[in-house]
């Protein structure tokens, strides 16, 4: 479940913007090129090598990487704005400067390795996400199976991630606009950050608005690093086995042996 915002008109974000998204795109869609034909030379050069059986060569076809949240100070560190804070993690390990403004969006472009990547903060509110993705992932050209969407989800115990291929949206109401500015397509790569369950009886709007405990903190800063090695292993070498690794860990990493 996802919470419903109004979107105030004097809503406003005042970093740089830019008089045309054009050079962006150009910048994203053309980094491509020259490291494809890079990655041919080393393999010819490599060629008497032993490949590694479980690697598998990065794609260089530009990610789109989406949190998802409410803009605004006042939602800031709230258990609803992970997805926010999991974009600001990955800009901040891999360099990345978020100073553009597109498609209701804030917009970081840089890469993960030799990857380019399009890192996205829906400015349109939480319930409204797809409204900035949609027309980002066409003017970029990125496939869908090259979108990931990071979002908060009740389901999982706090800090608890979980990576996958594709699915529903389970009832996050921003996930599922996503999935209907796509063609309603389940084969959407999403990153589950765990917050945990309202306890007892309160109020889901006010759980998911709701600061996490120092705590629910530091499990979260934890989750939050790892969620950034598991994005640059998606980015660099797909859904392989370290992803499932990675899914099997996270599932047990509270339990006691």
């Amino acid at each position: 479940m996802s919470l419903a915002v109004a979107t105030p008109a004097s809503a406003r974000l005042s970093p740089p913007t830019i008089s045309s998204p054009e050079p962006h795109r150009r910048l994203l869609l053309s980094a491509a090129a020259p490291l494809r034909r890079s990655r041919l030379r080393r393999r010819i050069a490599v060629v008497a090598s032993v490949p590694d059986p479980a690697a598998r060569p990065a794609e260089y076809t530009p990610w789109l990487i989406a949190g998802l949240g409410n803009p605004g100070s006042k939602y800031h560190g709230t258990r609803h704005n992970v997805g926010f804070e999991m974009v600001d993690r990955i800009a901040r390990d891999e360099g990345i400067t978020m100073n553009t403004i597109q498609s209701k969006s804030l917009l970081g472009i840089g890469s993960i390795g030799e990857v380019p990547v399009l890192l996205v903060k829906p400015q349109s509110y939480i319930n409204y996400s797809g409204e900035a993705i949609g027309p980002l992932a066409a003017y970029y050209q990125v496939p869908l199976r090259h979108i990931l969407v990071m979002y908060d989800e009740m389901s999982l115990p706090n800090g608890v991630l979980r990576l996958q291929r594709k699915g529903g949206h389970g009832r996050h109401n921003g996930l599922q606009n996503v999935m209907e500015c796509l063609d309603s397509s389940r084969e959407l790569p999403r990153l589950s950050i765990g917050i945990g369950s309202p306890p007892g009886k309160m109020d889901t709007r006010a759980f998911l608005l709701q600061k996490f405990s120092s705590e629910e903190r530091l499990q979260i800063d934890t989750a939050l690093e790892q969620g950034v090695d598991a994005v640059r292993t998606l980015v660099l070498k797909g859904f392989s086995g370290s992803i499932e690794r990675f899914n099997l860990v996270q599932k047990y990493k509270f339990h006691s042996v």
